[in-house]
C-alpha cells in the first residue's frame, strides 16, 4: 500500500494575499548601529522582503518542486507528505532523510541526484511541517514521528533501510532505530548534541573540552526562539501566522546564524523554505514539536551510527561522549559547512552518507 500522488498547486488568492501583506508591512524601529546584537537587522529583512515581493517567482519554484515524485498518505491519523525517488539500481538500500526546523524537505534538493544513484530515497515532511499540515492532536514527539516513519517504510515495501537526519531529523532517526530495530541498518547524523554525561568525563582533548564547554553553555542559556517553542508555541503562532515578514525574520535569522559564513544559500532557496511554512500555516504546529518532545528523552539507538561534524554547526559533537551512548562506526570532521549541511556543502554531505552506509555493506 502506497500513498496518493501529490502535486503542489497553491491558489492564486493565497499569493495575492501574501503580496498585499508585503505591500503594507508595519516595520519596527531599530537602534543605530545595532547590527545583529538585538536580532536580525532591519536592512536584511527589508532586503529579503523586497526580493520576496518583487523578484521571487513562486510559480517557478512550485514547478521545480513538482518535478519531484511527491505523495501523501495518512498515518496515525495524520497527513504525511513525502518525496519518493527510486534508484536505477534495483537492489539499492532504501534511505529515509529527515529534515529539521526551520528546514523542510527542500533541504535535500541538491543531494537527491547523487544519493539516488545508490539509494532509494524517501524524504518526508515531519507531521506539523509544510505539506504534512498541522498536527491534529497531542503527542507528536520525535518517537511518534519515528513510528510514523516505520509505518511509511513498511507501506512502501522496504524491510531494511537506513536513516539520516540533522536537527529534529537526528532525534527522529535514532528513535526510528529504536522503534524498528530489525529494519534500520544504520543511522547517519549530521547533528548530534553531546552534553556532558552524569559524573563528567576525563581524558578529553583540548578541542573536545572546548566543545563540551560550548554545549554546556548553550544548554544553560537556550536561545529565545527555543524557549518559546518549548513553552508557548501557541502564543508565538498568532504572530507568525498573521505576519509574513514575521515568519520570514523568524526563519531567516536561524539560517544566518547557523550556517558557515562562507556558505551562500541563495535567497530564493531561503524564501521557498519560508513559503512552505507560510502557505501551509504551520508556524505553530512545527514549533509544537519542541514542546511535545521536551517531555521525554532520546530513546536508546541499537543501530550502528555514523556522525558527520560540520565546523560551523550550532554545537559540535564530542566523540568520547557520543561513544558512551551510541555504537559509533564512522566519524567525519569537516572544516566547512554548518547546520544545513545538505544545502551548504551537498558534495561533502552526500559523500559522507555514501561512505558510512557503504562501510556497513
Amino acid at each position: 500500500m502506497t500513498g496518493k500522488p501529490f502535486r503542489i498547486d497553491i491558489p492564486q488568492a493565497a499569493l495575492d494575499d501574501l503580496a498585499a501583506r508585503l505591500d503594507r508591512v508595519r516595520w519596527p524601529d531599530e537602534l543605530p548601529g545595532a547590527g545583529w546584537e538585538y536580532g536580525i537587522p532591519l536592512a536584511r529583512v527589508r532586503e529579503l522582503a523586497g526580493r520576496w515581493r518583487h523578484g521571487y517567482d513562486w510559480r517557478a519554484q512550485e514547478a521545480a518542486l513538482n518535478a519531484l515524485p511527491q505523495f501523501v498518505d495518512e498515518i496515525d491519523g495524520q497527513t504525511v507528505h513525502y518525496v519518493h525517488v527510486r534508484s536505477p539500481a534495483a537492489d539499492a538500500l532504501p534511505l529515509i532523510l529527515t529534515h529539521g526546523w526551520p528546514g523542510s524537505f527542500t533541504e535535500f534538493l541538491d543531494v537527491i541526484e547523487p544519493l539516488s544513484r545508490e539509494f532509494h530515497l524517501v524524504i518526508p515532511s515531519i507531521p506539523g511541517f509544510g505539506f504534512s499540515g498541522p498536527t491534529r492532536d497531542r503527542g507528536w514527539d520525535t518517537t511518534r514521528v519515528a513510528r510514523a516513519w516505520a509505518e511509511l517504510m513498511r507501506r512502501l515495501g522496504y524491510r531494511r533501510y537506513g536513516a539520516q537526519g540533522g536537527d529534529w531529523g537526528s532525534g527522529i532517526s535514532t528513535a526510528l532505530a529504536a522503534v524498528a530495530p530489525d529494519q534500520v541498518a544504520g543511522v547517519h547524523l549530521n547533528y548530534l548534541p553531546t552534553p556532558p554525561p552524569p559524573g563528567g568525563i576525563t581524558g578529553l582533548s583540548a578541542e573536545d573540552e572546548r566543545r563540551l564547554a560550548h554545549t554546556t553553555a548553550y544548554a544553560a542559556n537556550r536561545p529565545g526562539y527555543q524557549v518559546l517553542h518549548m513553552t508557548t508555541p501557541q502564543t508565538l503562532a498568532y504572530a507568525l501566522t498573521d505576519s509574513a515578514v514575521g515568519q520570514l525574520a523568524w526563519i531567516a535569522e536561524r539560517f544566518a546564524r547557523w550556517t558557515d559564513p562562507a556558505s551562500r544559500i541563495p535567497d530564493d532557496r531561503l524564501l521557498t523554505d519560508v513559503m512552505l511554512y507560510w502557505l501551509t500555516g504551520t508556524a505553530g504546529s512545527s514549533a509544537r514539536l519542541a514542546k511535545e518532545s521536551s517531555y521525554g528523552g532520546r530513546p536508546p539507538c541499537p543501530a550502528p551510527v555514523g556522525v558527520a561534524v560540520f565546523a560551523h554547526d550550532i554545537t559540535l559533537s564530542v566523540r568520547p561522549v557520543a561513544e558512551r551512548l551510541f555504537d559509533i562506526r564512522h566519524w567525519s570532521e569537516f572544516d566547512r559547512g554548518g547546520h544545513f549541511a545538505a544545502m551548504e556543502v551537498p558534495e561533502l554531505f552526500a559523500g559522507d552518507v555514501r561512505k558510512f552506509f557503504g562501510s556497513l555493506a
